[in-house]
């Protein structure tokens, strides 16, 4: 199973042009689901899991591979569902997300899609599993769940996000222009945790859910002055977005002149292979793994001084 990641380092290419590739799989019943092969370090029959005291209960065990003590969390219970039985006969896709490597214990693995990600649509409203999705899509006429891992992690172990004060008192706050930072995630605990880490330097906040409409409204503010820079002063977006992702995002503020000015951060939990060549290639200014909230008000900072 591990083989059918071997070429994921060679898939670079995808980078700006709106597509990706998802890792199919299933979890204790039919439904099946995906996630970004980029972030998949490794896809391996589950090994023995060792029972550790005051784990989450979502967290089945530890298992130690390649070196690496690494927790298990089944997807399963982790998004309301019930418990995977038989570990033996399952599998963990190994992954980095926000700085860590976790291991996602899954019933089974299928197979690699390659999509567009205007096929990627944001999730369904109403439905209580929707709460832990970021995205949907079709394949083979059967509706494909995209997880919001960030959420799951962030139950399972909620990140700090407060700018230290020794970080705040090196920054000059009262400097920052009465402009908007401009928020795009598709992950509702990631869009809050970027507001409160830069609400601490002291401006206006504007968020959206996915590239397109982040594009959508930064259009919108451009036409009341003629360049959107008299209204925002940074543009903070995730790479992996529905609809219209960061990169492609990015490289349409570069060619349309009333946005073309905006200082672009990108900032995502890509952290394992993220390529700099193509941050230079669709024209951000900056990128941070994430989420460390010093780091992010600092950069921040920097591109509004810099404005």
């Amino acid at each position: 199973m591990a083989g059918i990641l071997d070429s994921v380092n060679q898939r670079t290419q995808l980078v700006g042009q709106n597509r990706l590739e998802l890792l199919l799989f299933k979890l204790a019943g039919r439904q099946r689901f995906g996630i970004n092969v980029f972030k998949v370090r490794e896809v391996l029959q589950c090994p023995p899991l060792t029972s550790m005291p005051r784990l989450n209960s979502y967290v089945r065990g530890v298992a130690h591979i390649r070196g690496q003590t690494i927790s298990v969390i089944d997807l399963s219970m982790a998004t309301g569902g019930k418990k995977i039985e038989d570990i033996s006969k399952c599998f963990i896709v190994i992954a980095e997300y926000n700085r860590s490597v976790q291991g996602f214990l899954v019933g089974s693995v299928e197979r690699i899609i390659n999509i567009n990600w205007d096929s990627i649509l944001p999730p369904p409203k109403g439905t209580g599993r929707a709460s832990y999705l970021t995205a949907v899509t079709e394949v083979d006429k059967e509706l494909i769940e995209i997880l919001d891992v960030e959420k799951i992690l962030n139950e399972i172990s909620p990140l700090n996000t407060d700018v230290s004060q020794d970080t705040l008192d090196s920054l000059d706050v009262d400097s920052n222009a009465d402009k908007i930072i401009f928020i795009a995630d598709d992950s509702s605990v990631a869009r809050n945790q970027v507001k409160k880490a830069l609400t601490a330097l002291g401006v206006e906040i504007e968020m959206a859910k996915n590239g397109k409409e982040a594009l959508d409204r930064l259009n919108e503010l451009a036409q009341e002055t003629g360049d959107v820079t008299d209204k925002v002063s940074v543009l903070v977006s995730d790479i992996e977005m529905p609809e219209m992702d960061g990169y492609t995002l990015t490289a349409e503020l570069r060619n349309t002149p009333e946005l073309a000015k905006l200082k672009v951060v990108l900032h995502t939990s890509l952290s394992g292979v993220f390529n700099q060549a193509m941050v230079k290639k669709v024209g951000a200014d900056d990128f941070i793994a994430k989420f460390h909230p010093d780091e992010l008000a600092t950069a921040v900072q920097k591109w509004i001084k810099v404005e």
